[in-house]
């Protein structure tokens, strides 16, 4: 839209904000240490970070940590920062000290807590042993037995458990309390526990406490024993291809890395792994013939919110807010990727070290992988006549990292391609979160009661309906930091009545001057086009450059239905 340059969100909500973070100077490239002011923590500034915490008095073994990442220096330090000069090193550490949650500040290169305050209020990530370690507590209690018996199982050791973060509800039970529900499944005879579900049965457990609050079970249902495995021992044999499908790239990739510094055709752009949101793509530039221009200043995922849509006493409290509240589980929300399937056969992987719940540093392999995307499709072609074709191959540029929480994978893209455009992919995978109900299938299921809010997709089995919300964090600097957001509007606009034509869409451009103006809901019937612009350059056809931020397909028709050209309904 009027020269603008893009940026495409695919398959997620975007918030576009601008932050400043604080962060202690340490020397650039001593051994160990990060290379530039926004790295991720290495593991002796990991290290630095759990001596000082220990030696600041606050913390002792039975301390739990929700979280330990990089507190990046202020925005302007950083573009000020020229390769070689000190640069601040912090850390930020949310501590679990038995009731009480603080943060703490960490000067990671000197070893030394600059700052110490309770947090109250809130309730911080999941620790390991929240979520598992309730399992053989929840068996000890008597209630949760006797539910037990009443549905014929009496081998306690293939039941699993996990105490899960149910969502808020203002109700007098949550108040002061860090609440979990824990569900169950019956593992027996089946290495996919998720789909052997123990549904009508939930046992609501204080974390702080460690004590059961009281067990909710609204009836009997039984445990689906359908087919669910998916190992290929289990389903034998993949489908046959007729052919291998080879990229090779004999010469080596056609970008550069320096540490997490990155170069490919025309972009530039640093990159790091971060435990609670993966990857943070940052200070992304690219060669305008020979001036560099800058676009990002700094983007990533914020939060997947994933609601349920059962009404049900077992289901209603799901809320998930997967990065938030499950990002300390497994030491980190990104997870380990395959070579030559989660990532082609020329991918290039990179390592990440991240922290545990108890402040020590772990590392994880195959975090994210770059390469060169090239399937044989095309990036402009038109053709002028029947021998005037111009057709321009298509490669782009992709940093790939994945999650899996709980049942689901997520799978999340950053696209650079050569025209200029940054595409943000975000996919799900993985397995569905599934309930059992009495109907063996819809067929049964005479008053439509179990399959009201979701689909049978096996026998008892029932997908209740949900959401997934991708929520990224995008801080665009278009030709530096004086920025703006344009919020283009399609509107209709009727034409006088002797005209053929009876109506056309116009756009009505509106400057967002505080935050509440700039707050947008993508809506079919009230399309709009939003741009960030510099204002204070102007691009060669008098515009403000800019770049748009294209939210996938959001528009109707804005035709009126008397206007020849609109088909009928």
């Amino acid at each position: 839209m009027r020269n603008s340059r893009r940026i495409t969100l695919s398959g997620f909500a975007a918030t576009v904000l601008v932050a400043a973070i604080v962060s202690a100077l340490a020397p650039s490239r001593a051994r160990g240490q990060a290379q530039h002011p926004l790295d991720g923590l290495t593991a002796s500034e990991h290290w630095g970070v759990f001596e000082a915490l220990k030696a600041s008095g606050h913390v002792d073994s039975a301390t739990r940590y929700s979280g330990i990442t990089l507190r990046e220096p202020p925005k302007g330090e950083v573009l000020a920062w020229k390769r070689g000069q000190p640069f601040r090193r912090e850390a930020v550490a949310i501590v679990r000290q038995g009731k009480q949650s603080f943060e703490a500040i960490v000067d990671a290169r000197n070893q030394k807590v600059i700052s110490w305050k309770e947090l109250k209020g809130i309730q911080p990530s999941l620790t390991e042993e929240e979520l598992m370690g309730v399992e053989e507590k929840v068996k000890e209690n008597p209630e949760w037995k006797e539910a037990m018996k009443r549905r014929g199982i009496t081998a306690f050791e293939t039941v699993k458990s996990v105490g899960l973060t149910p969502g808020y509800f203002g109700t007098p039970e949550e108040e002061g309390r860090r609440l979990q529900r824990v569900i169950c499944w019956d593992s027996r005879g089946t290495f996919n526990q998720d789909a052997r579900p123990i549904t009508g049965l939930v046992v609501v457990w204080d974390a702080d406490e460690k004590k059961v609050v009281r067990v909710i079970d609204t009836g009997v249902v039984p445990v689906s024993r359908a087919e669910a495995e998916y190992d290929l021992e289990s389903v034998g044999k993949l489908r046959d291809t007729p052919g291998p499908i080879a990229l090779e790239q004999p010469l080596g990739p056609g970008f550069r890395v320096k540490g997490r510094e990155v170069e490919w055709q025309k972009w530039k752009f640093h990159f790091r792994m971060d435990a609670r949101v993966g990857a943070i793509v940052s200070q992304v530039r690219y060669a305008d013939g020979e001036k560099t221009r800058s676009i990002l200043y700094e983007g990533n995922l914020s939060e997947i919110f994933v609601p349920y849509m059962d009404p049900s006493e077992g289901w209603y409290h799901w809320t998930f807010m997967d990065a938030g509240e499950y990002f300390m589980v497994g030491d980190g929300l990104p997870t380990p990727l395959e070579a030559g399937t989660d990532c082609p056969a020329n991918a290039v992987f990179f390592d990440a070290v991240f922290a545990n719940q108890r402040a020590t540093p772990v590392r994880l392999q195959r975090a994210a992988c770059l390469f060169e995307s090239y399937a044989g499709d095309f990036a402009w072609r038109h053709m002028a006549g029947a021998d005037q074709i111009e057709s321009r191959p298509q490669r782009n540029l992709v940093l790939r990292w994945m999650a899996t929480i709980g049942n689901y994978d997520y799978a999340f893209d950053w696209v650079f391609q050569q025209d200029g455009t940054i595409k943000i992919v975000a996919a799900a995978t993985g397995i569905d979160n599934v309930k059992g109900v009495r109907s063996r299938t819809v067929t049964e299921d005479r008053d439509g009661k179990d399959g009201a809010y979701g689909r049978f997709i096996a026998e008892n089995i029932v997908a209740p309906n949900h959401d997934h919300f991708f929520s990224f964090r995008l801080d665009l600097d278009v030709d530096g930091t004086a920025n703006s957001l344009v919020r283009d509007k399609l509107k209709t606009r009727r034409l006088p009545a002797d005209h053929p034509r009876k109506s056309l869409w116009v756009i009505e451009e509106e400057t967002a001057k505080t935050e509440q103006q700039a707050q947008a809901h993508m809506m079919m019937e009230k399309p709009e086009l939003w741009r960030v612009i510099n204002p204070n350059v102007i691009g060669p056809l008098g515009y403000p450059v800019s770049y748009q931020i294209q939210a996938g397909h959001n528009a109707i028709t804005l035709l009126t239905p008397d206007d020849p050209p609109r088909p009928p309904a």
